[in-house]
C-alpha cells in the first residue's frame, strides 16, 4: 500500500487533470493522501476533497510563503476548522530563509506572494504548532534555510506525543538524531532522485526506519524526467507540473538506499504513516 505523506491534491495547477490523476491512482496500490492547505483561501478546497475522496487525510494550515498575505482572523479561522474536523492534521507549516534570501524575483511559483519577515513567519508557525502539539494532531513541518532556528524553536515549545513530519527534509545527515530526538518523521519525495541531490539522499540513509515516509508535494518537487510515469502538462507559466501518481518512483528509490525490498519498506512505511496520522479513513486497493 502506497500512501503519500505530503501533497497539494487542491492546487490549481492539478484541477484540470483531478479526474485523470483520480484514474492513475487506482490503478496503483494506492492507499491514500495527506493534503495540506496553506492558506484560509485554499482551505475549503480540501475540505472539499476529503468529502469528494474518502482517502484523503486533510491537513489545514498557514505556510510561511503565505504569512505575508494572511487575515486578521487567520487563527479564528483555522482553529474553527481543525475544531470541527478532529481528525485533520495541521500543517503545512513552518519557517523559510531561502524566499528572503536567494528565491529570484521572477521565480513563477511565487507570482502575487507577498514575502514576511522571518520573525512573523516564526511567530506563525510557533502558534501553529503550538496549537497542534496542544492537541496532539499531527503537524507538517516545511523548513528551507532554517535548520537551527527550526531546532532552536522545537525545543522550546510543547510537541505532541505522535510526532510531526519534517516533509521534503533537505537538512544535513548530522542533523537528523537531534530532529529524531525531538519527535520528527521525515518524508522523501521523488525530486529527490536528480543526481544533483547527493546530500539528500545521504540525509536519507541516517534516517531511522520507524521514523521514514514518502511523499510527492505534488504538484511540486516534480522527479527527474526519466523518472516521470504519469506526465502533466506544464503550467501556464511554464512551470512543470508534477502528478501525486509519480510516488512509486520515491518508494523505489527510498527502498534502494536502504538497502531493504520495497515491499518491507513500503509495510515499514505505513507503520510510520500510522503512527502520526491514524489510519488511513479507506484505501483504493
Amino acid at each position: 500500500m502506497l500512501l503519500d505523506a505530503h501533497n497539494h491534491l487542491q492546487d490549481d495547477w492539478l484541477a484540470p487533470h483531478l479526474d485523470t490523476i483520480v484514474a492513475e491512482l487506482e490503478r496503483l496500490a494506492y492507499g491514500g493522501a495527506v493534503v495540506n492547505g496553506t492558506h484560509p483561501d485554499d482551505w475549503a478546497r480540501v475540505a472539499e476533497l476529503a468529502a469528494r475522496f474518502p482517502w484523503v487525510r486533510p491537513s489545514y494550515g498557514l505556510h510561511p510563503w503565505q504569512c505575508g498575505r494572511r487575515t486578521n482572523d487567520w487563527r479564528e479561522q483555522l482553529e474553527k476548522r481543525l475544531n470541527d474536523e478532529p481528525h485533520a492534521a495541521v500543517g503545512e507549516i513552518g519557517i523559510d530563509r531561502w524566499i528572503l534570501d536567494q528565491a529570484r524575483p521572477d521565480d513563477p511559483r511565487l507570482a502575487d506572494t507577498t514575502v514576511a519577515p522571518f520573525e512573523e513567519q516564526l511567530e506563525a508557525f510557533r502558534w501553529q504548532f503550538t496549537w497542534g502539539a496542544e492537541h496532539n494532531r499531527a503537524i507538517t513541518v516545511h523548513c528551507l534555510r532554517a535548520w537551527g532556528p527550526l531546532i532552536d524553536a522545537l525545543e522550546h515549545m510543547p510537541r505532541a506525543p505522535r510526532g510531526f513530519l519534517l516533509h521534503a527534509y533537505g537538512g544535513s545527515a548530522e542533523l537528523v538524531p537531534r530532529f529524531v530526538k525531538l519527535g520528527a518523521y521525515f518524508s522523501f519525495g521523488p525530486a529527490f532522485l536528480d543526481p544533483r541531490k547527493t546530500r539528500q539522499r545521504e540525509a536519507f540513509k541516517a534516517v531511522p526506519s520507524d521514523r521514514l515516509l514518502v511523499e510527492t508535494d505534488a504538484p511540486a518537487m516534480p522527479p527527474p524526467p526519466e523518472h516521470i510515469r504519469h506526465p502533466l502538462p506544464d503550467s501556464y507559466n511554464g512551470t512543470r507540473v508534477s502528478s501525486p501518481a509519480n510516488l512509486p518512483a520515491a518508494y523505489a528509490a527510498l527502498a534502494e538506499l536502504h538497502g531493504v525490498p520495497e515491499d518491507q519498506l513500503q509495510a515499514q512505511v505505513a507503520e510510520n504513516f500510522v503512527r502520526l496520522f491514524g489510519e488511513p479513513t479507506a484505501d483504493m486497493r
